[in-house]
């Protein structure tokens, strides 16, 4: 819980949960619960959310995912180790930031 105090002055909340996870929407849930536990109000903030690991799924597996990922955040898949999506996650990151209510 000390590191959320860290999170506190970020104006954007970037999510990574790997892509490996049994239940991708439900991890993503369950930061959110964490979230609201320690301090409601971080639930206003700006969020993105960048499944890890991509390069081990392949297109079907992505739209699989894809169909059970919330509708009110952008998302993206990203992989370290391909680069994939990383420029993409740069870019969002810096459109949230020009648009959110600092």
């Amino acid at each position: 819980l000390r590191f959320l105090r860290h999170i506190e002055r970020n104006s954007i909340l970037l999510f990574t949960i790997a892509a490996d996870q049994n239940d991708i929407a439900g991890g993503y849930e369950l930061l959110l619960k964490e979230l609201r536990e320690y301090n409601p109000e971080l639930m206003v903030k700006d969020r993105v959310l960048a499944i890890t690991k991509s390069d081990m799924l392949d297109d079907q597996l992505k739209k699989e995912i894809e169909a059970t990922l919330p509708n009110d955040i952008p998302h993206l898949f990203i992989s370290s180790f391909t680069q994939e999506g990383i420029n993409e996650l740069k870019d969002t990151l810096w459109k949230v930031l020009q648009n959110s209510n600092l």
